[in-house]
């Protein structure tokens, strides 16, 4: 069992995860008529093309929500005590 610090009133910043091996945003659509849905992909042209033919096949299927999962990190910012670890772990 490892013991962990809490840090109280550090700062940190909160921000996009463009970390190596982050997984980039993922895109879906949804028929607001009917709530069928594209698959979830990472290149969004894929749901796209899933409301293009859903469409096609359902012509007064017109309208979709779009969703849109991004991954968010925390890092130390300046001040934060963890930052200089941070930045020391780094080299």
């Amino acid at each position: 069992m490892s013991v962990r610090s809490v840090i109280k009133f550090a700062d940190w910043i909160l921000g996009i995860d463009r970390s190596p091996g982050a997984s980039g945003p993922i895109f879906e659509l949804t028929c607001t008529t009917c709530d069928e849905g594209s698959q979830a992909s990472e290149d969004k042209s894929d749901p796209e093309l899933w409301a293009l033919t859903h469409t096609g096949r359902k012509t007064d299927h017109r309208s979709f929500r779009a969703t849109t999962t991004a991954f968010f990190r925390t890092v130390p910012a300046p001040g934060n005590p963890l930052h200089r670890e941070q930045q020391d772990s780094t080299r």
